[in-house]
């Protein structure tokens, strides 16, 4: 949730290793005794979030790389991101007479996603008026008080078929939240986005569409209509964005299996052979001093001390004997 890419400076490092820090201690400080205490009161033992965890045999992660920067991984995680997206159907009649009555300017697809219930005014109006100034007709999914700033090209809905209207031809660019399932689908049909993040993983979803070219991303509590309006302009006008959506888009089609087909063979892979235990890694079986070999690295100093200490002792004996000895001869 640091919102960086994989290609840091120096300042951004420091700030991606303050973040895990950060994220760690607060994980292990405050969120894993919620979920301990959880796990307890459901299986009515003691155990823990990550004992639980450690148990799963395959991981299948709604994500992939045209999405997701490259890293290692172990043998048990699957990338399945997209497994719902699929070709687009036919609009209802309404909605499709106005969406061609766009022209070749196009239609812009507005959604906030179905957890944003509501809006004030002062943010609908000023979405309102940057939506009033484009030539394209806008489909904008809203559940509220009419803006007073609407413009005649601009329809609300209380609900949108959102992956059929991001596959139709005439949609030009995408107004998201940034939720994960419509990135998909805008990367599923090629469609560029302006993105307007408001919590969770929201802002870490477009830095990453960012980063990769296909989404230009305004601030919903401080943005302007002018800053709306120049972030789709610039999405609609620049073929850069366009282009680069469309190229996520091949290699999310370019895939020997496609995601839902191969969320469920690991699915019916865990079943058929009851559990993929040769997939898991033994790492999870270790305490976390062994994990992070301390145990081996306590041992090894204490080997290089104890060789040490030895040696010095030596020394030191033989040079008390040497003086000892000299001594003896002076005298003598």
């Amino acid at each position: 949730m640091s919102e960086l890419s994989d290609r840091m400076t120096f300042m951004e490092r420091v700030q991606n290793m303050i973040y895990m820090l950060y994220f760690d201690f607060w994980l292990q400080a405050y969120d894993v005794k919620k979920w301990d205490q959880f796990y307890l009161e459901v299986l009515g033992r003691p155990t823990t979030i990550y004992e639980t965890m450690k148990k799963a045999d395959m991981w299948l992660i709604r994500t992939y790389w045209d999405f997701d920067f490259p890293r290692p991984l172990l043998p048990n995680f699957d990338f399945v991101g997209g497994l719902h997206c699929k070709p687009a159907k036919p609009l209802p009649k309404e909605m499709e007479d106005f969406v061609q009555s766009s022209g070749e300017n196009g239609v812009v697809v507005f959604s906030l996603g179905s957890l944003i219930s509501n809006m004030t005014e002062e943010r609908a109006n000023v979405i309102a008026s940057a939506l009033a100034q484009i030539p394209q007709k806008v489909l904008w999914r809203f559940d509220g008080k009419k803006p007073d700033t609407l413009g005649r090209n601009t329809r609300l809905y209380k609900w949108l078929p959102q992956n059929d209207l991001l596959g139709h031809p005439k949609t030009k660019a995408f107004i998201t939240h940034g939720g994960a399932n419509g990135i998909y689908e805008a990367i599923y049909h090629g469609v560029p986005m302006v993105g307007i993040p408001l919590f969770a993983d929201q802002p870490d979803n477009i830095a990453r569409m960012k980063s990769k070219g296909a989404a230009v991303r305004v601030d919903f509590n401080t943005m302007s209509s002018a800053d709306l309006l120049n972030a789709l302009k610039t999405v609609i006008n620049n073929p850069i964005y366009k282009e680069n959506a469309m190229k996520l888009s091949r290699i999310q089609h370019d895939q020997p299996v496609k995601p839902l087909d191969r969320a469920v063979f690991w699915i019916e892979f865990v079943m058929r052979h009851k559990g993929a235990k040769h997939l898991r890694v033994a790492a999870h079986d270790l305490t976390w001093f062994q994990y992070h070999s301390l145990d081996v690295i306590g041992f090894l100093l204490a080997c290089v001390a104890t060789v040490v200490f030895i040696i010095t002792k030596c020394c030191l004996f033989f040079c008390r004997m040497f003086a000892t000895a000299g001594k003896k001869e002076k005298k003598e």
